[in-house]
């Protein structure tokens, strides 16, 4: 019998990675869609290969429904609000997505009676500004979250943890350092870079990059290499909590650095110049973001294999071909 994998969050910037991945092997793949807020942009290329159901995970009861019909063998949770800047000015709405949303889906798991293999995919922005002798983070590092976002995703990371404790279930919870790629929407800083460079090169825009603070230092991973994490993870990993990233030097770049390297891909012809820009400087910024992945590696034996520079060229295409094709 094949797998039955959900994916939540299909729509967005990792849920439709996680697809095109998934559709590669023999398994039948579910994707979860709100009926009048869900864009299908990203997923419009597989919209004949995978199902699509309605389902708000923020509703217990629709999502008791989706999973009673559903009845995945795996689930990968993608669905999040994600965009830090806004969670200042909405706390309660992503604490009612990120955490109450996961419990809906884990309560409705349980209460259906399956057993599906469910990881909980979150993020390092947990850790907040990580001190320099503590570095690099580990799976036990302290959680000093420094804004919103970042403490819905302890809320749901705490709560997988719960169900699995106390129910038994196969939930297992990865942390992954910043995943870029095509498709992630601009309101984000590398895609946001990409894109006025590429405004820059169809003569929309003067040469100027506008930016927040780009000093902090990431581990960036390509999102071709997440999902192919994220499935190992699944198939590999026991219930527990997992850093997913790379502590090696060609992994981490400051957004600085970023930017520089999208100037040297671009075909303008003139010189492009970079300022900050005091309307995209968060009240608080993590500086440095480096961890210590190796429990995740001797499991699963994965390591990236997309380099920072194949990264930024995939990101600037994607928004060359999205202005070209004037789907904004």
């Amino acid at each position: 019998m094949k797998d039955r994998v959900l994916i939540t969050g299909i729509t967005g910037f990792v849920g439709s990675h996680m697809a095109d991945y998934l559709l590669k092997k023999d398994v039948k793949v579910f994707g979860l869609k709100r009926w009048n807020l869900s864009r299908l942009r990203n997923v419009r290329h597989i919209l004949r290969e995978v199902e699509l159901v309605d389902c708000d995970l923020t509703e217990p009861l629709g999502t008791y429904e989706m999973i009673r019909k559903v009845r995945p063998t795996k689930i990968f949770h993608f669905a999040a609000q994600s965009f830090i800047s806004q969670s200042w000015n909405h706390p309660l709405l992503y604490m009612d997505v990120n955490y109450r949303g996961t419990v809906n889906l884990l309560e409705a798991v349980r209460s259906v009676g399956i057993s599906p293999r469910i990881l909980i995919a979150s993020s390092v922005a947990m850790y907040g500004d990580v001190q320099k002798e503590d570095l690099p983070m580990t799976e036990k590092t302290p959680l000093n979250p420094l804004n919103p976002y970042a403490v819905s995703k302890i809320a749901q990371d705490y709560i997988g943890y719960v169900y699995h404790k106390t129910y038994g279930m196969h939930v297992l919870r990865t942390r992954a350092f910043n995943i870029e790629g095509p498709r992630r929407d601009k309101i984000f800083g590398l895609p946001w870079y990409a894109y006025q460079v590429a405004q820059i090169e169809a003569g929309s825009q003067s040469p100027i990059i506008k930016s927040g603070y780009v000093g902090a230092k990431r581990d960036f991973i390509h999102v071709y290499d997440i999902v192919e994490a994220y499935w190992l993870a699944l198939e590999l990993c026991k219930p527990d909590v997992y850093l997913i990233g790379s502590e090696k030097k060609k992994a981490i770049h400051t957004f600085d650095e970023a930017i520089k390297g999208l100037i040297k891909l671009s075909t303008y012809n003139g010189k492009i110049n970079h300022e900050i820009d005091e309307i995209y400087v968060r009240p608080t910024n993590e500086t440095v973001v480096v961890g210590d992945c190796r429990k995740f590696e001797e499991v699963t034996g994965w390591e990236p294999k997309h380099s920072f520079y194949k990264l930024l060229g995939d990101v600037l295409d994607y928004w060359r071909g999205f202005i070209r094709e004037d789907l904004y």
